[in-house]
């Protein structure tokens, strides 16, 4: 079992159900999924630049990445329906809490100037979404091998009715938000 995985049942369950007064233990919320995308629209014009993306998506998440196509055609950005635009993974059991462990106590310490993440970045039922400007922050990228630095769309899923609950579930988790 991971250690987030335990650290999760023998620390923060208690200290929710403390918090929010929940009766039983299935009302506490919990993280469901980790969603990692990708958006390249630079590969409209260079194709090449997908393969790369994807094997470092790869590489960052332990889970082979898909590559994803448009919807619809843009003439005004020259896209054509089918044409791949970007890539994404997702996260699901202890890849998920492997993928959390590296991104709350390795990657995010490597940003420059980090004061914290933002705590304003819920959905209104307990998701958040977070940017990454340099997916170079990730141990696994070897800086001399990759062509050009993109960023990187995070999406933790969790069960939170609300936000409080979510960002509560994320601060006894590890998540250093901003004060």
């Amino acid at each position: 079992m991971s250690g987030l995985m335990e650290h999760y049942k023998e620390n923060c369950v208690p200290q929710l159900i403390e918090t929010f007064g929940y009766k039983s233990i299935m009302e506490v919320p919990k993280i469901t999924q980790v969603v990692l995308n990708m958006g390249l629209g630079e590969a409209v014009q260079n194709p090449k630049i997908i393969e790369g993306a994807a094997n470092e998506l790869t590489m960052i998440a332990g889970q082979k990445a898909v590559v994803t196509k448009a919807k619809k055609s843009i003439a005004g950005f020259k896209l054509r329906q089918g044409m791949p635009i970007g890539c994404r993974v997702t996260l699901r059991g202890e890849k998920m809490y492997d993928f959390l462990t590296k991104l709350m106590h390795i990657a995010l310490p490597r940003v420059r100037d980090f004061r914290g993440v933002s705590p304003k970045a819920f959905d209104g039922l307990g998701n958040y979404a977070m940017g990454i400007k340099e997916h170079i922050i990730f141990p696994e990228i070897d800086y001399d091998k990759i062509d050009k630095i993109k960023g990187l769309n995070i999406v933790i899923g969790t069960t939170a009715k609300t936000d409080e609950e979510g960002r509560s579930l994320l601060r006894s988790m590890g998540m250093p938000f901003k004060k």
